[in-house]
C-alpha cells in the first residue's frame, strides 16, 4: 500500500516540517508528498476550484481519497487504524490524503473524497496538519502491528 499526501503550499524549513519528516521517516508504508500552489491571487471560490484541480492531478488515478476537512468525520485513533487496516486488507494500492488551502477544499475534492476526515472541530495551520496527520498514520501502523506505541 502506497500513501500520498497532496497539500496546498510549500513547507519551509522549521519545526512543522521537521514534525512531518520525523513521522514520515518512521512509516513502513511509502509516503510521497506532493505540494501544489496557485501563484496568483484569486477570489476564494476560484482559488478553491484551482487548488482542487491541482490536488486531484497530484494523486494516482483510482486512489482512495481522504480529504482533511474541519467539517469531516472525527475518528478515534483506533477507528482510523481500523479504516487503514480495512483498506490494506481489501488490497487498496494507493491512499491519498488531501490538505486544502486557507479557504478549504473545492467542490471537486469534496465530491471525489471517499472520506472527509477532521482532526477535530478546531482550525489548524496547514503545515502543522501535515505532521499531525502523519503521526496518526504512523500510530495507525503501530496499532495494526500490535506495537505498544499507542497506549489506549
Amino acid at each position: 500500500m502506497r500513501l500520498w499526501l497532496a497539500a496546498v503550499g510549500r513547507a519551509r524549513v522549521g519545526p512543522a516540517r521537521d514534525l512531518f519528516e520525523e513521522y514520515a521517516g518512521r512509516l513502513s508504508w511509502p509516503l510521497t508528498l506532493r505540494e501544489v500552489e496557485v501563484k496568483k491571487r484569486l477570489p476564494p471560490d476560484e482559488m478553491k476550484r484551482q487548488e482542487a484541480e491541482l490536488l486531484l492531478a497530484a494523486i494516482p488515478q483510482g486512489s482512495v481519497v481522504v480529504a482533511l476537512d474541519e467539517r469531516g468525520k472525527a475518528l478515534s485513533s483506533e477507528a482510523f487504524a481500523a479504516k487503514m487496516g480495512a483498506w490494506r486488507d481489501q488490497g487498496v494500492a494507493d491512499i491519498a490524503f488531501l490538505i486544502g488551502g486557507a479557504d478549504g477544499h473545492g467542490d471537486a475534492v469534496r465530491a471525489r473524497a471517499d472520506l472527509l476526515l477532521a482532526l477535530g472541530p478546531m482550525t489548524w495551520p496547514h503545515m502543522l496538519v501535515r505532521g499531525m496527520l502523519t503521526e496518526q498514520i504512523y500510530r495507525a501502523q503501530q496499532i495494526l502491528a500490535g506495537h505498544p506505541y499507542h497506549r489506549a
